[in-house]
């Protein structure tokens, strides 16, 4: 597909449903201005280009039981693009884990964990951690207090809060 040029509604589009995509299209194109046939076309562009990646519900990991959150660097013995594979794989595939970042320099990979509870996030690091003798560190940092969390991203010309 030819990459498009974004216009101004299309960032409105943007900015609207990465504030809330639970808008019906008929609420989103009163919002930004544009008939519901016309909304609906312009956001099945934006997907079909890669702009909208997905669109999901966020859950309050608190009333889901998953009180315990860690950022977990791992650095391995061997760095090899095999080995790095290897391990991502193994993370990713993990329930667990709600993120997974190569990242450089310093650690090779920075997780993002949940957990019900400590017993249960003791069991992610014997699966993920204890049992592969490429993981040479693990430094875990657990959170007490969540200040923020968002998932938009700033937009030309768009407010994000």
């Amino acid at each position: 597909m030819d990459q498009i040029q974004l216009d101004q509604i299309d960032l409105e589009l943007l900015n609207a449903l990465q504030h809330d995509a639970s808008l019906s299209n008929v609420a989103l194109a009163e919002r930004v201005h544009v008939s519901p046939p016309t909304c609906l076309r312009r956001i099945k562009r934006l997907a079909e280009g890669g702009w909208i990646e997905r669109q999901v519900a966020i859950l309050s990991r608190d009333k889901l039981g998953h009180g315990l959150q860690a950022l977990v660097e791992v650095t391995l013995d061997r760095q090899d693009t095999q080995q790095l594979d290897a391990f991502e794989a193994r993370a990713v595939a993990d329930d667990a884990v709600q993120q997974c970042w190569r990242v450089s320099p310093g650690p090779d990979f920075v997780l993002v964990i949940h957990a019900p509870d400590m017993n249960a996030y003791l069991a992610v690091t014997q699966r993920l951690f204890t049992q592969d003798a490429n993981v040479r560190n693990v430094k875990a940092f657990f959170a007490t207090k969540r200040a923020k969390f968002g998932t938009q991203i700033a937009l030309p010309g768009q407010r994000t809060a």
